[in-house]
C-alpha cells in the first residue's frame, strides 16, 4: 500500500485533531485512561498541535486525499521529560497516531523508522526516544516489541505520558519491503517536501496495536 507523507500546514491543523480525538474515542473503549479527556485542557492540547505544524515538526502520510496517519518529531529535548539522560543527538517523537482503518498495515512503525533514518542522517542523531502514557502497558509491549528500551519515568510524577523509550538509531533497517520505501530518502525533511512511501506487508505481531502517545 503507498502512502504519501508530506510537512504537515496550518490547514491541516484541524486533520490531526481528528485523527487524536478518533484515536481517543477508540481508546475509550480499552483499560486505558490514556486521552480519557485532552491534557491538561482541550485549549492547550490543540495549542501544542498548532505549535508544533507552525514549527516546521509535524509530518502526515496520506492515502490518496485521507490522513491516514501523523508524526511529530524534533531534535530538541522536552527538559521536562528528558532531564535525566545524556545529551546524545536524538529525534525526539510524540504524537504518532494511526487512524484505526489503517491499523495493522505496520504503518506507525514505518513512520519511526523513517523518523530515526532522516535523524541519523541529518544530524547524526544516535538514539530514537518517546514518551509514552505511563498507564498504557499495552502501548509500552508494543514499543518493546519493536526494539525501543524502556528507560524509565521522567521526574515530574503527574505528567502523564511519562514512561521514556529509546531505540538505536543503528538498528533501523535500511529501507526495504518490511517498511517505507522512498524514491530519495535523504531529501526527505525539506520544507514542502513530500514523497510517497509503501508499507506493502502487514505486521500481524502486532497489528492490534494502536500507535500513540
Amino acid at each position: 500500500m503507498t502512502f504519501r507523507l508530506s510537512l504537515a500546514n496550518h490547514g491541516d491543523q484541524n486533520l490531526i485533531i481528528q485523527l487524536v480525538e478518533g484515536a481517543a474515542a477508540w481508546l475509550r473503549s480499552k483499560e486505558t485512561d490514556q486521552w480519557a479527556r485532552p491534557w491538561p485542557s482541550r485549549t492547550e492540547r490543540d495549542e501544542r498541535i498548532r505549535k508544533d505544524v507552525w514549527a516546521g515538526r509535524t509530518w502526515i502520510a496520506w492515502d490518496g486525499g485521507v490522513a491516514a496517519a501523523t508524526i511529530t518529531a524534533e531534535p530538541a529535548p522536552d527538559q521536562v521529560l528528558w532531564a535525566d539522560w545524556d545529551s546524545d543527538p536524538a529525534t525526539y517523537v510524540r504524537r504518532l497516531v494511526v487512524s484505526r482503518s489503517y491499523a495493522g498495515l505496520g504503518l506507525g512503525s514505518s513512520l519511526l523508522d523513517w523518523a530515526g533514518r532522516e535523524a541519523e542522517w541529518h544530524y547524526g542523531a544516535q538514539w530514537i526516544r518517546l514518551d509514552v502514557w505511563t498507564t498504557n502497558k499495552v502501548l509500552h509491549r508494543y514499543y518493546t516489541q519493536l526494539g525501543f528500551a524502556f528507560l524509565g519515568f521522567c521526574r515530574d510524577p503527574g505528567y502523564p505520558s511519562g514512561a521514556l523509550f529509546q531505540k538505536a538509531t543503528r538498528l533501523i533497517p535500511a529501507v526495504d519491503g518490511r517498511g517505507l520505501v522512498e524514491p530519495d530518502p535523504h531529501s526527505f525533511l525539506a520544507a514542502r517536501d513530500e514523497r510517497e512511501i509503501r508499507v506493502p506487508l502487514p505486521r500481524s505481531h502486532i497489528a492490534q496495536s494502536n500507535c500513540l502517545h
